[in-house]
């Protein structure tokens, strides 16, 4: 078995990469964007964090979270997340992809992949270089021409910010060819 070594910082700042089951285009369903959206809402009510970036796409996401001072805990909250989505998305209709046996005996369901990545931006190059990561994402998979048409994205908030222009990301910023963090 794999080992997984997730690197706790309390109040850190994380970037995070979550898949659906089989890469499973969930999130073109409206309902399921509502219910996540409702979910994270939820989970930050109940353990604080502040979403400093956020991508959704139909079969997975990234996101940039910083935790409180003296809080490490970010399993938790995706653990909580993940779960409180599931167990509303198949409240409300949803479908689930099939699991084996095994994986139905370790609890798994046919929704999110069993586990997600981590990654702790050590610099500011490195937050900013993840932020431009999650910002182009839509672009990178062909969703969008640029990334101000992908309406389920932090970019908008940032441009409003003065961060972005409208039209950034029209090519590919060559720092970013690198990087891959699917």
């Amino acid at each position: 078995m794999p080992d997984y070594r997730r690197w706790y910082v309390p109040g850190g700042t994380f970037f995070f990469t979550l898949v659906t089951y089989h890469r499973h285009r969930l999130f073109e369903s409206p309902v399921a964007r509502g219910i996540f959206g409702e979910v994270l809402r939820d989970v930050r009510a109940e353990m604080p964090f502040e979403i400093v970036a956020i991508v959704l796409l139909w079969d997975h996401l990234h996101a940039i979270w910083t935790l409180p001072p003296g809080d490490d805990d970010y399993s938790t909250r995706w653990k909580k997340l993940k779960g409180k989505f599931t167990h509303r998305w198949l409240k409300a209709g949803g479908r689930e992809l099939p699991v084996s046996a095994s994986r139905k005996a370790r609890g798994t369901r046919g929704i999110w992949q069993r586990r997600f990545w981590e990654h702790t931006p050590l610099e500011e190059d490195d937050l900013a270089a993840h932020l431009d990561y999650i910002h182009y994402n839509p672009v990178k998979h062909g969703y969008v021409q640029r990334p101000w048409d992908w309406p389920f994205s932090s970019f908008h908030r940032y441009v409003g910010l003065g961060q972005y222009g409208e039209s950034w990301g029209i090519t590919e910023p060559p720092y970013l060819s690198g990087l891959d963090l699917e």
